[in-house]
């Protein structure tokens, strides 16, 4: 795990468009697929459009770039413009109203060539690197993401290295935001699911220095870079500024003493071995 801090341009992300359409990915179920870019690189695009809707792609995002914060590797995140002329010569009915229901901005994951997925009955990636498998279960019981299990590890191996994928299905407190501040500091049950949580012997140690690299400056800038137009759904907010303000303060709070995700992650481990 890379031990320097980032910094908010190493956050920030860049905008590219998308110039072709390569193939879809049907591994899940909403769809992503492989494009190409404006930028020459290759990219595999999450759509705005998909059945999990703007959530998804926030979720992806903030996740994604909290993990960069942390030191975790996660493919590169772009905003990426999409015409839905590029779905003009797709056969496949799905995929052509999928496109057009996502014209605009979308988000997308640098595509790592050749890299396979995690195999927990290979750890040899996570075990050479002390203290990875026990940062990626608290980032994981932080963000509330309910989908690293063994049926679905959303990791990659790429150059004999660990990189982290799919975050759409964390952050699961947005989806209802009724009494989220009480929410904001329940344990994380499901984390007894982690693939990693058998390696993850470090919890405890690794516990402080991670939630330092969580400042208050660096959430916000994170939070901001949500585009407006994903800010959907939400009528209990009067502004987009109000909206934004309660990701920030759900994502604080949790952070603070005692943080019983951490405690709960521990005592589910102690009982996994």
């Amino acid at each position: 795990m890379d031990a320097e801090a980032i910094s908010k341009e190493n956050v920030a992300l860049r905008t590219v468009t998308a110039t072709r359409y390569v193939t879809p990915l049907r591994e899940g179920g909403s769809l992503p697929a492989i494009v190409e870019a404006d930028d020459d690189g290759i990219y595999v695009l999450k759509f705005r459009g998909a059945g999990q809707g703007p959530k998804a792609l926030i979720a992806e995002l903030v996740v994604g770039q909290i993990a960069r914060v942390l030191g975790l590797r996660v493919p590169e995140l772009v905003f990426i413009e999409l015409d839905p002329v590029l779905g003009s010569n797709e056969p496949d009915s799905e995929i052509r109203a999928l496109i057009k229901a996502s014209a605009g901005l979308n988000l997308a994951l640098d595509y790592l060539p050749g890299a396979i997925t995690f195999d927990p009955l290979v750890p040899r990636p996570v075990a050479q690197e002390p203290g990875l498998a026990s940062a990626i279960v608290w980032l994981d019981a932080y963000t509330t993401n309910v989908d690293r299990s063994a049926r679905n590890t959303n990791m990659l191996v790429w150059h004999q290295r660990l990189w982290l994928i799919d975050h759409g299905a964390a952050l699961y407190f947005h989806h209802s935001w009724d009494a989220y501040m009480e929410r904001s500091q329940s344990p994380f049950p499901q984390i007894k699911d982690h693939v990693l949580l058998p390696w993850a012997d470090a919890l405890l140690e690794v516990d402080a220095a991670l939630a330092q690299r969580l400042t208050p400056e660096i959430i916000t800038y994170i939070i901001e870079l949500i585009p407006d137009g994903w800010l959907t759904d939400a009528p209990q907010f009067a502004s987009l500024q109000e909206h934004r303000a309660a990701y920030v303060t759900y994502l604080l709070k949790r952070l603070e003493l005692p943080r019983s995700f951490v405690e709960e992650a521990h005592h589910a481990r102690q009982m996994h071995v």
